[in-house]
């Protein structure tokens, strides 16, 4: 209990030093200011690049890529992670969302540090054909996220096919490694293909996805057997969520990248919390699984046409609870706040970038200036995304359990 509440205190202590140290020696603006002219100028340079490649432009490769785009998208792992949850891969299902809040953690935080533009349009040709697309042409260039999460999310399914599942032989090794690789070749080639990134970008979240996936098969054991079993998971994860809000940088210019990764953030902190909570229970790895006796497909489908609007309504109310105290919470404290979306009534005047820095809440002198006041949507954001995923390991289990499905 001892070592584990050190470990714990030590985590914790080292995050905030980091905010503190990175705050006052101003450490993203230094990085940015050696990293962005370098990245900007192959982005400029690879202009011709992706000019060739846009140059074989027909319907279906528009069609195509896509629908590959919208295919490993945030939003579609958003909604393919509970399916993991309800078919019975508990496991998969739990390493794929930390490891997807992970992905979206490092690679949104390096995009807002370097600050790097996306390919110029026009010339380029920016295809956006749904508005999750015209969302992420929002944000910074460097890294490619799709790219980066493709190599990290089928690198690990692909992991856990080979080594969990019941599948053996060299010819399946090698199938798998070469669908794997073909996928994140065409969202590479995809990405640039829709204008929404140079060749840099794909190249840098290809190397950056591959550093993160060789770091998570070190420690996804270690993480899974601590989110199951280990002491102070609720506790200790809140907090850790809490001061990743803060440990994150200002970008030169509004993105939505704060947004996601608050979102995700969410997400992770109601999966741990509901995991450790209802472990055995619902997550073992002795359930049933999808196609076996007790989970056949008309139970499956059962289980969606209960489970995915039960889901939304706790978001829903997860919202509107949120929207309801944190404003209370935050005038008996005397803590300024603000609203830029949510609550009409604090909608506030931005004066400029002071005002837009504030707004992403990345370092600790934004926290603690007189000038400024909190942004409450963050908090909102985080405590909605918090109750669906909890939602979705231990209320919606339990209603399956009631229900015998």
């Amino acid at each position: 209990m001892v070592g584990a509440t050190m470990w714990q205190g030590a985590t914790l202590a080292g995050i905030v030093l980091w905010i503190v140290s990175s705050s006052y020696f101003d450490v993203t603006r230094k990085l940015r200011s050696f990293l962005q002219p370098w990245v900007t100028h192959h982005v400029e340079v690879g202009t011709p690049v992706v000019l060739r490649i846009q140059s074989y432009r027909s319907g279906f490769l528009d069609a195509l890529f896509s629908g590959l785009s919208c295919v490993v998208s945030v939003p579609f792992y958003t909604a393919f992670l509970p399916l993991l949850f309800w078919s019975g891969h508990a496991k998969l299902a739990r390493q794929m969302t930390l490891l997807m809040a992970f992905c979206d953690y490092i690679g949104n935080c390096i995009k807002d540090v370097v600050s790097a533009p996306r390919p110029t349009s026009p010339p380029v040709l920016r295809v956006t054909a749904t508005k999750d697309e015209e969302e992420n042409s929002l944000e910074y260039g460097l890294p490619s996220s799709h790219t980066l999460n493709t190599v990290c999310l089928s690198g690990y399914l692909l992991h856990y096919v080979l080594t969990q599942a019941q599948i053996q032989g060299a010819y399946i090794n090698i199938l798998g490694v070469a669908l794997a690789c073909l996928l994140v070749a065409l969202i590479g080639l995809g990405r640039i293909y829709l204008g929404m990134h140079s060749l840099v970008d794909v190249l840098g979240g290809l190397l950056i996805g591959l550093g993160i996936l060789v770091f998570w098969f070190a420690v996804d054991e270690c993480v899974d057997s601590f989110v199951v079993s280990g002491q102070n998971v609720a506790s200790f994860w809140a907090a850790l969520s809490f001061l990743l809000l803060f440990a994150y940088p200002t970008p030169e210019l509004h993105t939505p990248s704060f947004e996601y990764h608050t979102a995700f953030n969410g997400v992770a902190l109601g999966i741990v919390a509901g995991i450790q909570q209802t472990y055995h229970q619902f997550h073992h790895d002795s359930i049933p699984r999808l196609f076996s006796s007790e989970i056949t497909l008309p139970i499956f489908v059962g289980r969606l046409l209960l489970g995915i609007p039960t889901i939304l309504i706790v978001k829903f109310c997860s919202k509107t609870l949120a929207k309801w105290t944190l404003p209370v919470v935050s005038n008996t404290l005397g803590i300024p706040i603000k609203s830029t979306s949510y609550i009409p009534s604090l909608k506030g005047s931005f004066n400029g970038r002071t005002d837009d820095k504030l707004k992403h809440g990345g370092h600790l002198h934004r926290l603690l200036s007189q000038h400024g006041a909190f942004d409450v949507d963050t908090g909102i954001r985080f405590l909605q995304y918090a109750g669906l995923a909890w939602s979705v390991v231990d209320l919606v289990p339990s209603l399956f359990q009631y229900l015998s499905l």
